[in-house]
């Protein structure tokens, strides 16, 4: 049994906020995420948030620190578009190693320093695992149904890369998230199987989707219960949701999924819904309301924010879930 499993057994973790909402109170300028090394770099790199990993680390580590001392139990590697599909965008794929392992080894540092100060309580890193932006099962051509901009094989070989990064930089856990494509995700679990057996190593997966709208489907038209039996033949740490929906419109899918899975349930929704300017305004204290909801109901072992959260929406999630005796298992019982 892992650290975080026994954890887990014990109380409700809290997982961080989002990593772009901290990101935008610096306005980062183009200069700034070039820093030095890319000076001269011929493509923009401005909104490449996984480079700040390199030239702005000293950010990346003070927000990872804000979300532990506002109570998270772990905090994401700021490797969301960390592969070398997501990375062709600014034609960095040759740097996916190096990004994702300096990103997991900046967490672990600030991780391994609040465990040392208090050992009771260990802290814990998920390597972030983001879904591309290309999707495996859907053409992006309407005039073309049978065209795919992807194939399994193209995103198993880049997840492999991110994976073996993200474990050699000292992660506790792999978080594939954010899934509106089942398929590209099933090309993330078999890297991470692949490089589990090629190292004859154990370290545990979460998986989080996305439920897109009130259809209550992902992206690539599944229900939940179609989703979870997709990803079910892994032994996973834990499924969950996150992101598009607030917490109040994600309840019922959480609902559904609790009652069919005997792994750990998790899920970060984003603060609300987005208003007409694309902002999230719902506050820390509203988030907390509708979160102590989940926990009346006993619908979940890990809990934390998406879009739009930050350390206080994260404070005020962790100040309630400590009341509450995690979601029981079948397993358990």
């Amino acid at each position: 049994m892992s650290n975080i499993e026994e954890e887990l057994l014990k109380r409700i973790l809290v997982l961080d906020g989002a990593m772009g909402t901290m990101l935008q109170r610096y306005n980062f300028s183009e200069e700034d995420f070039r820093g030095e090394r890319f000076k001269e770099y011929p493509t923009s790199l401005k909104g490449n948030n996984d480079l700040l990993s390199l030239t702005q680390p000293q950010a990346i580590a003070d927000i990872h620190k804000l979300y532990f001392e506002a109570g998270a139990d772990i905090v994401e590697t700021n490797t969301f578009s960390g592969t070398t599909i997501a990375m062709a965008d600014y034609n960095m794929e040759d740097l996916v190693y190096e990004l994702n392992f300096e990103s997991a080894k900046i967490a672990k540092c600030i991780a391994t320093a609040f465990t040392n100060k208090n050992p009771q309580r260990p802290r814990f890193v998920a390597g972030s695992i983001g879904p591309t932006n290309k999707t495996a099962s859907m053409s992006p051509d309407v005039n073309k149904p049978e065209y795919r901009a992807i194939t399994f094989d193209e995103l198993r070989v880049a997840y492999k890369l991110q994976v073996e990064a993200l474990i050699d930089g000292g992660v506790d856990v792999l978080l594939v998230e954010t899934i509106f494509d089942t398929l590209n995700a099933k090309a993330a679990l078999f890297a991470i199987e692949e490089v589990k057996e090629e190292r004859q190593i154990k370290i545990p997966i979460m998986v989080s989707g996305t439920i897109t709208d009130a259809s209550g489907r992902t992206l690539s038209g599944q229900t939940v219960e179609a989703f979870l039996t997709s990803i079910s033949h892994i032994p996973l740490l834990s499924v969950g949701f996150n992101c598009a929906l607030g917490a109040e419109q994600l309840k019922p899918y959480l609902q559904r999924l609790s009652n069919e899975t005997e792994f750990y349930t998790s899920a970060h929704p984003n603060a609300g819904l987005p208003n007409a300017f694309g902002e999230y305004d719902q506050s820390a204290k509203q988030m907390q309301v509708l979160i102590e909801d989940y926990l009346k109901d006993g619908l979940i072992n890990i809990i934390g924010g998406c879009c739009g959260t930050n350390p206080e929406h994260i404070r005020s999630i962790a100040d309630v879930a400590q009341n509450y005796q995690p979601r029981q298992t079948k397993v358990e019982a």
